[in-house]
This record gives C-alpha cells, sequence and structure tokens, in this order.
C-alpha cells in the first residue's frame, strides 16, 4: 500500500505521517508538501531515513509535478492535509486560500482520476458550518448541518469539499471528507493559542486574547484524529462526510489559565486585544456517525491532552525556538538540498 500525505510537514500531516509509518510498518508514505511557512521539515526528521518514506518539496496545484509523481509513487490512496489553515492570514490575503485550498485539491482529485486511486480523503474542518451561539450548549454539528462560513479560510475549505463531493457524484471517484474541531498536540506551530501561549509564557512575553476570550472550541487531541482519518481510509463509506470532535468544550480565557497555571505563571501576562472580525462563538461537533459505523471515540481528555502538549512543548524548545527565529526556513536547504524537488 501507498499513500501520498499532502501537507506531510505540517502540524497534522507530521502526526499522521508519524501513525501510519508505526502502525503499518510494510506501507509506503510519500509525504507531499510545499514548505511554506508553517511547513517544518525538521519536523519530520525522526522518518527521513525510514525506507518506506519519502519526502517531495511540491505545490500541489502544480498539476506537471503532481503527475509525474503519480506516475512514478502509483498510489493507492491520497490524504489531503496540503492547505492555507490560518484564519487571520485569510483575512489580510485570501487569494494564497482560495488557490491551494480549492484549485489544488482540484489538481489532486483530476490526477486520482487519471491513474486511478482506491480512495481520496479531504481533510477538512468544522469551520465550514459557521458557528453556534454561546446560550445553546445543547446545539451540535452534525454531518447535516448546513455550511455558512464565516472567513475566507472557512469559505474556501468548505468550496473544497463540495468539489471532492461533486467529483464522486460526476465521475464516481472514491471520496470521504472528515471535518474535525480544534487540534492541539505535538509540533503546532507556534501561531496557533495553544503553543502561541506556552511560547509566550515561557519567555515572560503577553498572552494576546481576543475579545474577553470567551469564545469556545471543541479540542481535539492530534493523535486521536490520526486515528479517526485511519479508520475512515480503510473502513469508511465513500461518499460520505464524517465529523471528528474531542467532546471537549473549553473557553479560549480558560485554557490560557490553565497554561499559566502549569508553567507558574502569572496571569497578568493576560493582554486582552481587538476581536478578530467575524469571530466564530462556538464550535462544536457531534461526532456519533463515526463512533456508530467505525466504532471511533477520542481517548483523551483535555484535561490529560493539556498536560502532555505543555510537557512536549517544555522538552522540545529547540524545535519551535527555531521557528519564532525564522531558522527553521534554512532546514530545508541545509539538510536536503533539492533533491527531491519535482516540478
Amino acid at each position: 500500500m501507498t499513500i501520498i500525505v499532502t501537507g506531510g510537514a505540517g502540524f497534522i500531516g507530521s502526526n499522521f505521517v508519524f501513525h501510519m509509518l508505526d502502525t503499518y510498518p510494510d506501507y509506503r508514505i510519500v509525504c507531499l508538501d510545499k514548505l511554506t511557512y508553517a511547513g517544518n521539515l525538521s519536523t519530520l526528521e525522526p522518518v527521513m531515513d525510514n525506507p518506506n518514506f519519502r519526502f517531495v518539496k511540491l505545490d500541489i496545484c502544480d498539476r506537471e509535478g503532481v503527475y509525474r509523481l503519480f506516475e512514478e509513487e502509483k498510489p493507492d490512496m491520497v490524504v489531503n492535509f496540503a492547505a492555507e489553515s490560518h484564519v487571520d492570514r485569510s483575512i489580510e490575503d485570501p487569494e494564497v486560500f482560495l488557490r491551494t485550498n480549492i484549485l489544488g485539491t482540484q489538481v489532486l482529485m483530476d490526477a486520482c482520476r487519471k491513474y486511478g486511486i482506491r480512495r481520496y480523503h479531504q481533510v477538512s474542518t468544522d469551520e465550514v458550518y459557521g458557528d453556534l451561539p454561546l446560550d445553546r450548549p445543547d446545539l451540535f454539528f452534525t454531518e447535516e448541518t448546513p455550511i455558512h462560513t464565516s472567513s475566507p479560510y472557512s469559505a474556501s475549505k468548505a468550496s473544497a469539499d463540495l468539489l471532492v463531493l461533486a467529483y464522486y457524484r460526476t465521475y464516481g471517484l472514491s471520496v470521504t471528507i472528515s471535518r474535525c474541531s480544534n487540534n492541539y498536540g505535538p509540533y503546532h506551530f507556534p501561531e496557533k493559542l495553544i503553543p502561541l501561549m506556552i511560547a509566550n509564557a515561557l519567555n515572560d512575553k503577553p498572552l494576546p486574547v481576543y475579545g474577553q476570550g470567551l469564545n469556545v472550541r471543541d479540542w481535539l487531541y492530534v493523535e486521536d484524529h490520526c486515528k479517526a482519518i485511519d479508520l475512515i481510509l480503510h473502513k469508511g463509506r465513500e461518499g460520505q462526510v464524517y465529523n471528528v470532535g474531542g467532546h471537549n468544550e473549553m473557553r479560549n480565557i480558560d485554557i490560557v489559565k490553565i497554561i499559566c497555571k502549569a508553567l507558574g505563571k502569572p496571569e497578568s501576562l493576560i493582554t486582552y486585544v481587538t476581536d478578530r472580525k467575524g469571530h466564530d462563538m462556538r464550535y462544536a461537533i457531534d461526532p456519533t456517525k463515526i463512533h456508530r459505523e467505525l466504532g471511533w471515540e477520542p481517548e483523551t481528555k483535555f484535561a490529560d491532552g493539556i498536560q502532555k502538549t505543555i510537557a512536549w512543548y517544555l522538552e522540545n524548545r529547540r524545535w519551535w525556538e527555531t521557528i519564532l527565529s525564522g531558522e527553521y526556513q534554512n532546514y530545508y536547504e541545509k539538510m536536503y538540498g533539492s533533491r527531491e524537488t519535482l516540478g
């Protein structure tokens, strides 16, 4: 079995690469990543010498390069993590999000059609559903919840989802989609809430919190998410969407306070900043379908997962400090040259 994992040098993608190589030692995993600012090749250093792993620097929008890779590897499956994913950046520069998240998805599916594929899996987000009111804790996103996007990022992901389902209906391409809640855990790029707060707290810097920090997110430990995608790939019904949630709803401000307490830092570091435009108030996923059909449920409670995550960042300061310094962007040239660049 050969699986192409796009965006595999990113946060969730790299964790998925590790999971698959550990779980299926006879599988070949080909990681395709453009190495934009959020792609960190040093993350994959532990598996670079694995004979069943290959890294290729490539933009998923590069049709010629993608087709050549498919010809070389003849993959059985494709898992698409590759995406521009930071909401604030999408508000500042929507175009790159539309290009990568929509047109890149089209290129990958065209390659799947041209060269044959057992399964194409699209990794999506609960943000395509919009948000839920804070005063209705009884409401949850299901797979039947209408799409109602709030940012250029979520609109681009929703567009990709619709395109994937259209390829299933029009061309009979075997596809699945997963929509996950907020992930956290090792190798999370330090512009996102949890790693940013850990890094800033350790450096005694201000902890910027949007608005009053009352926004609620359903937090999913990244390892649990990887196991869910694994199940969907092997046992999920084609043409189906599966919501993957953590049953761990937390207010942003409460997470920041947990991090302060764990690191022995004063809450006086917390600084409230002007809220994001169109900021969604609450996300909450109902994962009944994936539990009922595939037997999946989250294994990690937030109280445990956040302590494991904080411990990882304490033990791996070198990883995130090179990101904050910008040094990580030189890693590809220094360690890998251009021998696996296609296109």
